[in-house]
């Protein structure tokens, strides 16, 4: 078994992982945002209603939060084990060879970081907008029914 392709694929399937969980937060965040700025809550009957509306997709991007350091750190154990799996097929032991490969290895939990942050400052930034939208729904409600 060729050990740099298992290295490549275990890199590219990793880093390409969270490149696609990064774009697809940054996507539904920026879904969400255009979505707030053009609602209306005059026209939902009742707030549960507007809850569903306005909670919608802000899952997964909690999700992808939550979840990219554990798959970047992923990355890395299967990264340190291919350098050890390298070492220990290897008759010769190169310092700068082995520091090389782990570091290396950790950049996957470095892009699962950078995944992680925007996406949980995405998700912490929609669900303060969740609040205000439902509280201007209370405000409508109190001066719908005091009319």
């Amino acid at each position: 078994m060729n050990i740099e392709l298992v290295k490549d694929a275990v890199d590219y399937g990793i880093i390409g992982l969270l490149g696609v969980m990064s774009f697809i937060a940054f996507w539904f965040w920026i879904e969400r945002l255009l979505f707030y700025k053009g609602i209306d809550v005059s026209h939902f009957e009742t707030k549960e209603e507007l809850e569903i509306a306005l909670t919608n997709n802000i899952n997964i991007i909690s999700t992808f939060g939550s979840n990219a350091p554990y798959i970047g750190l992923l990355g890395t154990v299967f990264g340190i084990i291919i350098t050890f799996y390298a070492m220990g097929q290897s008759n010769d032991l190169d310092v700068k060879i082995i520091m090389t490969s782990l570091a290396l290895a950790l950049k996957a939990t470095a892009m699962g970081l950078l995944v992680a942050i925007p996406a949980t400052v995405f998700y912490n930034h929609l669900a303060r907008r969740i609040e205000v939208v439902l509280a201007l729904w209370d405000i409508h409600q109190k001066k719908k029914n005091a009319n």
